[in-house]
């Protein structure tokens, strides 16, 4: 793995090859995007229908749209016990946290006759995309349903693609029902967003779209917000370790390439002070990846956008961390809850060698769908804040209002406002007119 030197110019470069990869330099596909989106919301199910028989093979109707009770029967059956088991283990963990997260309504008084507060209310529907294809995630199912769930959402509708048979994943659906989903739909791809955003006749809309996708997916949540609301736009998976000499280097190269295997264009980076732990790093990197199973992808991943970047002192190293902004933060220094301190921008930090990413991707309980492409500068894992809305409550007793009366009014007329003004004004026997 390539070893380069931490300095303005290598870093300058890594960020613009690693926000090559957001999904919003990707416009040759929004042309497509655009034209199903389109298509979903004039024709409804029937379009629904066509692009699942397109795309997934599947022959839906409006009776087979939705995942049955005996389907989800039959998916227990199929799904290994011990399998079950650590989900359950794994919600609770999960669950738990995110109730921390839980916001309530407050109110204040004066003596004047004010009420001043903020109401939180949880939003009344949800749809959560899972993706489906080859590859199956009932980790992410946990993930986007259980902080809804939490929050009080009445309606948790999950979409995800169907196999050829119009069948979903087993321990996706089982995932989805021990997390508390009220209903499965069988529709993936930017037909599914439509769906969710839009309405059809058979799927309501809702009020926010949450979950990782494809490109298709990712362009089409970027493209109907504003009808509704959305968690992000997902980029590919990212991961930085931030390391001193006293790293394990196995460790280091173990936790990197847990990332790189997700596909071609997820990105893995240590940034160290020692040369020494970077040579062995790159030796153990190539060591492990002779022998993964996805060893083709993680190559291709570590090609494009792996770095050992070397630093010249900490203090570099860590600047080196809040300009990036990774997923995911490794922190694994002879004091990692110190160096924490520094840290200003990451989804997600884990501290010390026996805090490794995959840990908070299955069962740690903090959320694992976090801010990529250098968003963690702005944005935050999701939580259950964002499945709430809130609304400011405001009451003035006559009393409390007459005495800034005129305050308001002159304020209005700043602004040359002058209906606002009067509003204020006839309330104690004056006009405002000009």
């Amino acid at each position: 793995m390539r070893i380069v030197a931490l300095t303005e110019e290598s870093k300058k470069n890594i960020l613009e090859d690693l926000l090559k990869r957001s999904p919003s330099n990707y416009d040759t596909y929004q042309d497509t995007v655009n034209e199903i989106l389109a298509d979903v919301r004039e024709n409804g199910d029937k379009a629904v229908f066509q692009y699942t028989k397109k795309f997934d093979k599947a022959e839906l109707t409006a009776d087979t749209l939705y995942v049955t009770e005996e389907e989800i029967k039959e998916a227990y059956e199929k799904v290994d016990s011990e399998l079950i088991e650590v989900m359950k283990k794994s919600i609770q963990n999960i669950r738990e946290f995110h109730e921390k997260q839980v916001r309530n309504s407050w109110f204040t008084t004066r003596e004047d006759g004010v009420i001043l507060g903020q109401r939180v209310t949880a939003l009344e529907s949800v749809g959560v995309y899972v993706p489906g294809g080859k590859a199956a995630y009932p980790s992410s199912v946990l993930m986007n349903i259980i902080p809804a769930h939490v929050a009080g959402v009445k309606r948790i509708v999950m979409v995800t693609p169907p196999d050829a048979d119009g069948r979903v994943n087993p321990a996706t659906l089982v995932a989805a029902h021990l997390a508390g989903a009220t209903e499965v739909c069988k529709v993936g791809g930017a037909q599914a967003i439509a769906a969710l955003a839009y309405g059809t006749e058979s799927i309501p809309k809702v009020d926010k779209i949450a979950g990782p996708g494809n490109i298709f997916v990712a362009l089409a949540k970027k493209t109907v917000y504003g009808h509704v609301s959305i968690d992000s736009v997902a980029g590919p998976s990212e991961i930085m370790v931030l390391a001193d000499e006293t790293a394990n280097p196995r460790y280091v190269a173990a936790d990197m390439l847990s990332q790189a295997e997700h596909d071609e264009l997820a990105s893995a980076i240590l940034v160290t002070t020692s040369q020494e732990l970077a040579e062995k790093v790159s030796v153990q990197i190539e060591e492990f990846t002779a022998n993964l199973s996805r060893g083709e992808i993680i190559q291709k991943s570590i090609d494009n956008y792996g770095y050992i970047l070397l630093a010249e002192s900490m203090e570099d190293a860590i600047d080196a961390v809040n300009e990036i902004a990774s997923e995911h933060l490794e922190i694994l220094t002879a004091n990692p809850f110190d160096t924490m301190t520094r840290v200003k921008n990451a989804g997600a930090i884990f501290l010390g060698e026996y805090s490794s990413e995959p840990l908070g991707d299955y069962f740690a309980g903090p959320n694992h769908i976090l801010p990529t492409n250098g968003t963690a500068k702005f944005f935050s894992p999701l939580s259950v804040d964002d499945f709430i809305k809130k609304s400011s409550v405001i009451s003035y007793s006559k009393e409390a209002l007459e005495e800034v009366h005129e305050d308001i009014i002159r304020f209005a007329r700043a602004e040359h406002l002058t209906a606002h003004a009067n509003s204020i004004a006839v309330r104690f026997g004056k006009e405002v007119m000009n």
